[in-house]
């Protein structure tokens, strides 16, 4: 008589977003393990929240509890833990391992899920677009896709990487088309920074928490699906086309960090990012890096050209600048397109670490290196509300918003403000229009075999 296979008790570690993910598509209908509960991290307020049964399914009639990654330990061992795996992206290796170290130092094995096991399969061409750290340009590579695709006569579809921070059961299928849809649906600084600028554009985008019913939603509506990845994470669809970005400011971070180092070996089209503020040997390093582990990648190097609305403004004057928040969190970037702007104007940038209020504070004492910048962290009314008082108790002349949001449509400004907008410019190497060309090419012709 053979062994009884034991069901494996699991904890899924993520940051709402790929944790929910892996759940859905390998864990929710899988009898062998059993999943206790969720740890989050990265991103705050998500804790302390039920991943809910109308979403987890018969097998989890209570949902499943979310807990502070740092009670970690202690879950192992009150829920007799098997198994855990790491679900969330835009970690340096070292981290990783330092994870693995404590779950397996307290009894458990410790696992990652691959990409097969997780990617969803779509009835439409896909074409994705990642990177290898969170802040290299994924933002603006994707506006010039979607426009490029869409000047080819196709119907472009954006799926976001997930931000459900809310009400999870109320987050399952999210369609935005409108920016009043952003309002409806309370979205945070986070996601109306990655949503808003597509909506501006024309473009519908959809999100959510499960993205096989996301995807389905999308395919009625769409020739192409364009995945928009959040951090460095790996794509949830499986793509056709992959172009992944990575930073010419971070060389060595494409082999550092996870999982973007997998996005650079499974990539078709590599850009490399910021190249005009980027010292040339740390280029090569990256050229290097891409030849070495993927050697059928396309290489092209870009920049994003920036736009101000006003730049009599800040011209020569005292500035506080805001950056985008995740950027400068756990991207780990110490400027970006905003202290660019002030050196090209001669504005002298006033630091604004001891106006800080609240939770804009304690940002401050955790990622200490940021600086003389103000990251735009907007989770929730509360904090929105002290990253207001922040910039208006900041002694400057104007403020300069190099966010993909607007905060002036969102808060009062008690002083001057100008928008920083960015774009991607192409410098060396194939271009997109043409690597798209062949991409349609394919996609058209496959049509017409499929009709056969």
């Amino acid at each position: 008589m053979g062994k009884i296979k034991k069901v494996k008790n699991a904890i899924i570690m993520g940051a709402a977003g790929r944790d929910f993910h892996n759940f859905l598509t390998y864990f929710k209908t899988n009898r062998n393990y059993n999943v206790v509960a969720f740890t989050a991290a990265q991103i705050p307020y998500i804790e302390r929240r039920i991943f809910p049964k109308e979403i987890a399914g018969k097998r989890y009639p209570r949902g499943i509890p979310i807990f502070p990654e740092e009670k970690l330990s202690e879950l192992i061992k009150n829920l007799e833990v098997d198994k855990v795996y790491l679900s969330y992206s835009d970690l340096s290796n070292q981290e990783v391992m330092e994870k693995a170290a404590l779950v397996i130092a307290n009894g458990a094995d410790f696992s990652l899920l691959g990409a097969n096991a997780t990617m969803l399969k779509s009835k439409k061409p896909v074409v994705a677009v990642t990177a290898v750290r969170t802040g290299a340009g994924k933002s603006p590579t994707t506006r010039t896709v979607a426009k490029l695709l869409r000047r080819k006569g196709l119907r472009v579809v954006i799926l976001r990487h997930p931000m459900p921070y809310g009400i999870l059961k109320k987050e399952i299928v999210q369609r935005f088309s409108k920016l009043e849809d952003l309002e409806k649906q309370n979205c945070t600084f986070e996601e109306r920074e990655e949503y808003e600028p597509h909506l501006l554009n024309g473009f519908v985008v959809y999100a959510g928490v499960d993205y096989a019913k996301i995807l389905e939603a999308a395919e009625k509506e769409a020739d192409v699906i364009l995945w928009d990845g959040g951090n460095n994470d790996l794509p949830f669809v499986k793509s056709d086309l992959h172009i992944c970005i990575a930073d010419a400011r971070r060389p060595g971070h494409e082999v550092s960090y996870y999982p973007g180092f997998s996005n650079l070996m499974m990539t078709n089209v590599v850009i490399i990012n910021k190249v005009k503020t980027a010292k040339k040997s740390d280029i090569r390093i990256i050229e290097e890096n891409v030849r070495r582990f993927n050697k059928k990648a396309v290489i092209v190097k870009a920049d994003m050209t920036k736009f101000v609305d006003r730049p009599d403004l800040i011209r020569k004057k005292r500035v506080l600048v805001i950056e985008d928040g995740p950027t400068l969190t756990h991207g780990g970037m110490s400027f970006g397109a905003g202290i660019l702007t002030a050196q090209m104007y001669g504005s002298k940038i006033i630091d604004p670490r001891k106006y800080a209020v609240g939770s804009i504070k304690d940002i401050y004492k955790r990622y200490g290196h940021i600086g003389k910048l103000l990251p735009a962290m907007g989770y929730g009314k509360k904090q929105i509300r002290e990253l207001e008082k922040t910039i208006n108790r900041t002694k400057c002349d104007a403020v300069i918003i190099a966010t993909p949001l607007d905060l002036r449509r969102l808060i009062r400004i008690n002083k001057p403000a100008v928008k920083v907008n960015y774009e991607l410019e192409e410098i060396e190497g194939p271009s997109l229009h043409g690597i798209l060309n062949v991409f349609v090419r394919v996609m058209r012709l496959n049509k017409i075999k499929n009709r056969k």
